[in-house]
């Protein structure tokens, strides 16, 4: 069971936490302010959530799964560049010839508690047990939908090397991870493992896992590169002109997976409506959209399905291309799959 902290844990790397430009001795601080909670804010979201009726927040219907066996990748070949989706905003990549993972959350509820908060709509289309050795895992920030203990434990005989941002890494060595297999970095810094590099950019957002940790440790989005691709996983983000910086500076882009669900317009500082995930996208100087977190937790008050349809009609208005695979379908970047709206009629 995912445990609830009441407490921050001890830095791993206080030195570069204190030396950090989006450091200001207490807590990261976004480089655009972003909408902070207040008592006005606050008070409309609880009003909100009790007393409007929102329909269809979780789906009746089963979402659609593809099931991934661990002898399917086995056989990859190595000159391939695959994703899957296996849901939320876990995708599980192989490249050069290793498999990387972001975000990786198994449990059936993204929560503290196992025994309540949002349940999953689907089970993951490949168990834990099943996954290959992971040379990586790369980790957007520490709330509970993206860093998951229960499957961070149930990794750490599997992976290689945690890649996170400043602070999260404390998380991990507390739970079991050697630390020197953990690689924290802050806003444009770069590792290269097994000829894949992996870059932290830029993201507007959060972070909070206890009471009394809001904002302790940085939040990111990556830059992916190797085997001639380039990827972009946004992690969790509001928009903001760092996306165009980061499109400049280290796009473009092969595929983008960007944030597109648990919106609202009252934390949209925070987290993208729809047309902001297009905006962002072509600032990006994104080849083909992927829109995530989305399609397995029910964490705003939109309907489940909101995010696919207005994603689905905002790329065509603008003429951008888009991928919305099944969870746990094969994306061969080199033969892409063809795109399909797999939501229509599902209640």
């Amino acid at each position: 069971m995912t445990l609830f902290s009441l407490t921050a844990s001890r830095s791993i790397n206080e030195d570069a936490i204190q030396k950090s430009p989006r450091y200001n001795g207490s807590k990261f601080f976004n480089a655009q302010p972003a909408m902070e909670a207040s008592i006005h804010s606050a008070g409309a979201m609880l009003k909100e959530y009790l007393f409007v009726k929102h329909p269809r927040t979780t789906p009746t219907s089963p979402i659609p799964v593809m099931t991934l066996t661990k002898e399917a990748l086995a056989a990859l070949p190595v000159d391939k560049t695959m994703i899957y989706r296996l849901g939320h905003s876990t995708l599980l990549l192989w490249m050069a010839g290793e498999f990387w993972l972001t975000d990786p959350v198994f449990s059936e509820r993204a929560s503290p508690f196992q025994f309540m908060g949002p349940k999953r709509f689907h089970q993951p289309p490949i168990s834990l047990a099943d996954l290959p050795p992971i040379k990586g895992v790369i980790l957007s920030h520490n709330h509970y939908d993206h860093l998951d203990k229960d499957s961070i434990l149930k990794l750490l005989a599997k992976v290689d090397h945690f890649i996170v941002p400043l602070g999260v890494g404390s998380d991990l060595v507390k739970w079991g991870a050697d630390e020197a297999n953990v690689t924290e970095l802050d806003w444009w810094e770069a590792i290269t493992l097994a000829q894949v590099t992996l870059t932290a950019t830029p993201a507007q957002h959060f972070s909070g896992r206890a009471i009394g940790d809001r904002d302790t440790t940085l939040w990111n989005s990556w830059a992916i590169s190797g085997a001639g691709q380039n990827l972009f996983f946004s992690g969790d983000s509001g928009y903001f002109d760092g996306f165009k910086d980061i499109g400049d500076r280290l796009g473009p882009f092969d595929m983008a997976f960007v944030e597109t669900g648990a919106y609202n317009t009252l934390w949209r500082g925070v987290h993208m409506m729809p047309e902001e995930t297009i905006q962002a996208f072509k600032d990006l100087q994104g080849k083909v959209l992927v829109p995530i977190h989305n399609g397995t937790f029910n964490l705003s008050l939109h309907s489940w399905d909101d995010p696919f349809i207005k994603i689905a009609a905002l790329a065509k208005q603008a003429n951008v291309q888009l991928l919305t695979p099944i969870m746990g379908q094969a994306i061969d970047l080199q033969d892409l799959p063809e795109q399909t709206e797999w939501w229509v009629g599902l209640d």
